[in-house]
């Protein structure tokens, strides 16, 4: 064990976002006052217990004196998250949510809005024409294997053609093109600049019953996405209710919470999720349709109409997963992991 966590540690090195570290360090330093010397030794040392990368060991609060080693247990670190998923959904299969091209072949029935492939679009050019006479005026460009907001574009229909659509995909390497999704009024009220989808993750059990892991609200701040990597909030659902139940956070240590949304005003804490019975059903019927993937993080987009299914995760996010519920959710996936282990 000790070596597969060195040989993790070295990889976390690799490709530490130096600038990032530089900033969390710098942080902690001045709220601790200990050197960075201390702070790089505690840094391989909790990583070496807690199976826990070296970005982690600030956003998981381990800096903190008054984080307890029961609590610091309770993370669900890269190093575990990286062997968890890997047991849950096979590399063999990861095309099948990985690829959207793949994606949206398989799940297409959930998806109310076009996602046309570049070779389609090739060979039908009506499908173009459907996908820029969308009610958004909007179209977005995307490429198949993009996550965390990579490679998305949006771009304005009036703009396009479907010769010149396809012409920009094929100089920029975008693969499928889609309506721009319009979300519910509520949401968009929340966070009008992005889309803001509401990740659902799902546990298939090995007797077939699909588990809700967990709820949350991604939240663009300024930006074209709501990813939290790229600087956005967000803010954990009551998967009973669909009801955000706390303030947003951000991934980035140095910046608070945000009760109010910091650009519109709007409270965050309390906001009800439109369709949320139907959103759980759909993420439920989705997650069963395949049970090669067993553990998959669904993006839905929360429409006029109700749920519209975006894509779904392999690797979902362990810091969305855990920082907006404010401590460490290992044991509940230690549970899933046993039953399937033993």
């Amino acid at each position: 064990m000790k070596v597969k966590r060195i040989l993790y540690f070295g990889y976390y090195i690799k490709k530490l976002n130096k600038p990032l570290f530089k900033k969390f360090l710098n942080y902690v330093k001045k709220e601790t006052g200990r050197s960075s010397l201390a702070i790089w030794c505690d840094i391989f040392r909790h990583s070496m217990k807690y199976n826990t990368s070296i970005l982690e060991y600030f956003q998981f609060g381990f800096y903190k004196p008054e984080c307890t080693e029961e609590q610091k247990a309770a993370w669900a670190g890269t190093g575990f998250m990286y062997e968890f998923q890997g047991y849950m959904n096979p590399r063999e299969h990861r095309a099948l949510l990985e690829d959207k091209t793949v994606f949206d072949k398989l799940y297409g029935k959930y998806m109310h809005h076009h996602a046309i492939p570049l070779d389609e679009l090739k060979a039908n050019k009506s499908l173009g024409e459907q996908v820029l006479a969308n009610p958004s005026g909007k179209i977005v460009f995307k490429i198949k294997d993009g996550g965390c907001g990579r490679g998305v574009e949006v771009a304005q229909a009036k703009d396009y053609d479907v010769e010149k659509m396809i012409a920009h995909m094929e100089e920029t390497g975008a693969d499928i093109v889609e309506d721009f999704v319009q979300q519910h009024e509520v949401i968009n009220q929340l966070a009008p600049t992005a889309l803001n989808t509401v990740r659902i993750i799902t546990q298939l059990r090995p007797n077939g019953e699909v588990d809700i892991v967990g709820c949350r609200l991604r939240i663009s701040v300024h930006g074209v996405t709501d990813n939290l990597a790229g600087g956005n909030i967000a803010a954990f659902i009551d998967p009973e209710t669909g009801v955000i139940t706390d303030n947003a956070i951000y991934s980035d240590i140095t910046k608070p919470e945000e009760e109010f949304h910091p650009v519109t005003g709007l409270k965050i804490k309390g906001t009800q999720i439109p369709f949320w019975k139907e959103s759980i059903a759909l993420a439920k019927e989705v997650a069963a349709l395949d049970p090669r993937n067993k553990s998959i993080g669904w993006d839905l987009a929360i429409t006029s109409a109700g749920p519209d299914l975006i894509e779904g995760n392999r690797e979902w996010c362990k810091l969305l997963y855990q920082l907006p519920a404010k401590h460490g959710l290992k044991p509940v996936l230690d549970k899933y992991y046993n039953e399937y282990k033993h």
